[in-house]
């Protein structure tokens, strides 16, 4: 249940990866390149962190901005060809490993 809004997500994605850039503001980030895609993460992950910051913010507007950003990962995998199905499966093989140890075997 959890993986199918991220499995649909990924099928919208790639349907955008073949419509035009008129009609799809996907498409129209896809074909901006790798620079627009990485200022627009990190534009979206300011954002995020600006509601955090902020006292007054509600649960509803960092719900907002992490969903912003999360979509704008899933759009840059895409431009990768991954999915966010291959981020949900290594976060899967990860479950039960110590984030210590996880981080430990990269090193």
């Amino acid at each position: 249940m959890n993986g199918e809004i991220i499995t649909l997500l990924d099928e919208i994605i790639e349907d955008r990866k073949l419509s035009s850039s008129e009609k799809s503001y996907v498409k129209s980030l896809l074909e901006q390149g790798d620079k627009k895609l990485i200022e627009k993460l990190r534009e979206e992950s300011e954002e995020l962190i600006s509601a955090l910051q902020e006292e007054n913010d509600t649960k509803e507007k960092l719900i907002h901005e992490a969903a912003d950003l999360w979509f704008h990962v899933l759009v840059l995998l895409a431009s990768r060809d991954l999915k966010g199905e291959d981020i949900i499966k290594e976060l899967k093989k990860r479950l039960g490993t110590s984030g210590l140890i996880e981080k430990a075997s990269r090193d």
